[in-house]
């Protein structure tokens, strides 16, 4: 009896033991063809996605964190984008948004101005002011008399010799009383503020404040600055600004529409959260200085969107401005109409 309770046992072990092996098969089996089905379902999404590819005006900074920040959290992804952060080339983003190689991308009023007016417009258009206010201007070591423009007279400012510069420069400096062709205008090689004006290579340098004011501030740096827009109003023009191409938008205006939602989500946040955006910032571009972007950071989260409501929005009345200066002056080839290079049509409420 034990003898066949014994076999009984062998037998009964091994009928549990193919069972267990079938349920194993089958379990895996199913497992299989739901990994399978939800690798085909992740592809699908991927595939459904519009893909967008966005370039830089410079290497990645402060200027860009929202951008970092909607890609970083998902916020593209969610709109059903997938976008691709690039680099910009030697000629500029305009030429690549204007060939369409990349749908948006970052530039400037003042230097966008050839690629939407005159001969050679391509179809790019400003969507978006990154920054709501101009916030550049003339930046040199403290007590050295250049905090106002007639100041500059005597004195060595790197310039790009570019016309719409030297206007600029020409105006603010005799509004002051001063005579520009006394200041002495030396071909810009500056690459490090802080080492260009502590080496006196140069004594007045063009900068945006927001990067390279703060990042002599980081420095222990003393200065003296003024901005233009303080200077006259009708330098109060946007820099730096989203550019889109036109065609592409007209073609695609739900894209248009949920890729700027998205980029207005992301810069939101690096308002509320300055900590926590440039701590993305860094992670997509680790070469940063950390101390330099956390307080370039905490300063742009006051000027993103600064004293409007709706992030983004470009007012016409600004815009047109600066091109109109820049016609009474002569500083293009052709007459440039209003609204010219920029619409609100895209932007979110």
């Amino acid at each position: 009896m034990k003898k066949v309770k014994k076999i009984l046992a062998v037998v009964l072990t091994g009928v549990l033991a193919l069972g267990i092996a079938a349920g194993c098969a089958s379990k895996k089996s199913e497992n299989n063809s739901s990994s399978a089905a939800s690798t085909e379902k992740e592809t699908e999404k991927t595939a459904e996605k519009t893909k967008i590819s966005f370039v830089l005006d410079w290497t990645p900074n402060t200027n860009h964190t929202g951008l970092y920040v909607a890609k970083e959290k998902g916020y593209f992804s969610d709109a059903g984008l997938d976008v691709e952060i690039v680099q910009p080339p030697e000629d500029g983003a305009e030429m690549l948004v204007g060939a369409n190689k990349a749908q948006f991308g970052v530039s400037f009023q003042d230097s966008m101005l050839p690629a939407v007016a005159g001969e050679n417009a391509m179809p790019i258009e400003a969507v978006a002011a990154l920054v709501q206010h101009n916030t550049s201007g003339i930046i040199s070591l403290k007590g050295k008399g250049m905090d106002k423009p007639k100041g500059l007279e005597g004195k060595k400012y790197a310039t790009w010799d570019l016309p719409i510069e030297k206007a600029t420069l020409k105006q603010v400096v005799e509004a002051d009383g001063g005579d520009f062709s006394k200041v002495q205008l030396i071909p810009s090689t500056v690459t490090d503020e802080v080492s260009a004006l502590q080496s006196g290579s140069v004594d007045a340098i063009w900068i945006f404040y927001g990067w390279a004011g703060i990042a002599t501030e980081v420095a222990g740096l003393e200065t003296d600055y003024f901005a233009f827009k303080d200077i006259d109003p009708v330098f109060d023009y946007y820099t730096p600004v989203i550019i889109g191409n036109t065609d592409w938008m007209k073609a695609n205006p739900d894209a248009a529409k949920d890729f700027l939602t998205a980029l207005k989500k992301g810069y939101e946040f690096a308002v509320e959260q300055p900590d926590a955006a440039a701590d993305i910032l860094m992670k997509n571009a680790p070469e940063l200085d950390e101390k330099l972007v956390r307080a370039s950071q905490k300063y742009l989260s006051k000027e993103y969107k600064s004293d409007v409501s709706r992030w983004g929005y470009i007012d016409p009345e600004r815009w047109n401005n600066f091109y109109r200066w820049i016609n009474k002056n002569k500083l293009f080839t052709a007459e440039i109409p209003d609204n010219t290079g920029f619409s609100n049509e895209y932007l979110p409420e």
